[in-house]
């Protein structure tokens, strides 16, 4: 299988130890990754906020640059989202008929880090190994967008020495929403002072999540309030083996 993996905006610029670790985890699983240097954005932002006809050359350099591969992974539950869900939209409403051909073929092909994991190569054991208390927050768009349920839970639970507690209220927005947080920031704010109260109660040291803009988002709420719980994607946690023997 020829696999390529999609870093998405946000973890190229911010996160990139989120890529290393999915590369690290699938490697580890004995597959080859390939990183497309030629990838850019979805289009995500375009959308949502109105400017659709301006992401459609965004879809259709998309479209070339992963065509070549079996299966494309994200470690981005709301990018995945925008792919599936919208790239298709747009080839339709906007493109043309080689471009709409090229977007059907495509989109099948393109997952969610963890359901890559769950549901393609039907794992869960991982070989990880992360001795902390860990509270999962399962953001929008992987839980009623790709409805995810519990594969991100299974893989956690598969961890070695790591203790999955429960968040409380896990189903509320964090307030992030992209544009949201700026367009709304009072109601974006009160969203994350619940979310954070609510990570603060389970005594956890990690917070994660799959996905990076959500976890920027709470990890800044937590950090203003001299918190000291971090933050990780998910895959970081995956990829660890700390305490391991070497």
């Amino acid at each position: 299988m020829r696999v390529a993996l999609f870093i998405t905006c946000m973890a190229d610029t911010m996160f990139p130890d989120t890529g290393r670790a999915v590369v690290t985890v699938l490697e580890r699983l004995g597959h080859t990754v390939e990183f497309p240097v030629e990838q850019t954005c979805c289009g995500q932002m375009h959308f949502n906020t109105g400017y659709r006809p301006d992401a459609v050359p965004l879809v259709a350099r998309f479209a070339r640059t992963f065509a070549a591969y079996d299966a494309v992974v994200t470690p981005s539950a709301s990018c995945a989202g925008m792919i599936r869900e919208n790239h298709p939209v747009l080839a339709e409403q906007y493109g043309h008929r080689q471009l709409q051909r090229q977007v059907a073929e495509l989109t099948p092909k393109v997952h969610e880090f963890t359901e890559f994991l769950t549901d393609v190569l039907g794992v869960e054991e991982i070989g990880a190994r992360f001795p902390h208390r860990v509270a999962y927050h399962p953001t929008c768009h992987s839980l009623r967008g790709l409805r995810l349920g519990d594969r991100p839970e299974r893989l956690l639970r598969a961890v070695k020495d790591l203790d999955l507690v429960d968040l409380p209220a896990a189903d509320s927005c964090c307030g992030f929403g992209g544009t949201f947080a700026l367009k709304n920031a009072d109601t974006s704010g009160a969203m994350l002072a619940d979310k954070a109260a609510d990570v603060l109660k389970t005594g956890a040291e990690v917070l994660c999540t799959a996905d990076n803009s959500c976890l920027m988002h709470i990890g800044g709420g937590l950090s203003r309030q001299g918190s000291t719980v971090r933050t990780m994607h998910l895959a970081e946690i995956l990829a660890s083996t700390e305490g391991a023997p070497r």
